[in-house]
């Protein structure tokens, strides 16, 4: 290989070319990767947070969750224990209610008792009188006043 003149100017321009890059080109470079290197850091960083925020949203969603499951046993519970009290206050009221009707019922059969033997004592005492009057009317005669009591005794 021949080393001549135009081997020594295209690396005289080549060196140039070089000094020319590092001074103008290169810094612009430089920035553009180091703005990149930048904006992908805090890109990265904000997905990581992006990341946290939605940890933290999950175990806000799953704690919210668990509560409304408790306060929906809670009010459950509670409705059962009025529905209990409803039931309770109705079996109260028909327990009242029924010794009402008993109390009101015992009285009325009491009336109609007292009705009924005063019914029979009024008829007792007519008949009484009645065959005491057929007994006088007729004469004092054993067999006659054997035949009215038997009367009587039969419409009794």
């Amino acid at each position: 290989m021949n080393f001549n003149a135009t081997l020594i100017g295209q690396t005289i321009a080549f060196a140039v070319f070089v000094i020319f890059c590092m001074k103008f080109v290169w810094p612009f470079l430089l920035q553009a990767m180091e703005e990149r290197e930048t904006r992908i850091a805090d890109g990265l960083a904000a997905a990581e947070k992006g990341q946290l925020a939605l940890t933290e949203a999950e175990a806000k969603k799953s704690e919210m969750l668990e509560e409304s499951k408790q306060q929906a046993a809670e009010i459950i519970s509670q409705g059962q224990k009025r529905h209990d009290e409803l039931v309770e206050a109705a079996k109260d009221d028909a327990r009242t209610e029924k010794e009402k009707i008993l109390v009101a019922a015992q009285a009325e059969i009491d009336q109609e008792r007292t009705q009924t033997r005063e019914q029979l004592r009024s008829e007792v005492a007519t008949l009484a009188l009645s065959a005491a009057e057929q007994i006088l009317m007729r004469e004092v005669d054993r067999n006659a006043h054997n035949d009215v009591l038997t009367k009587i005794s039969a419409e009794l």
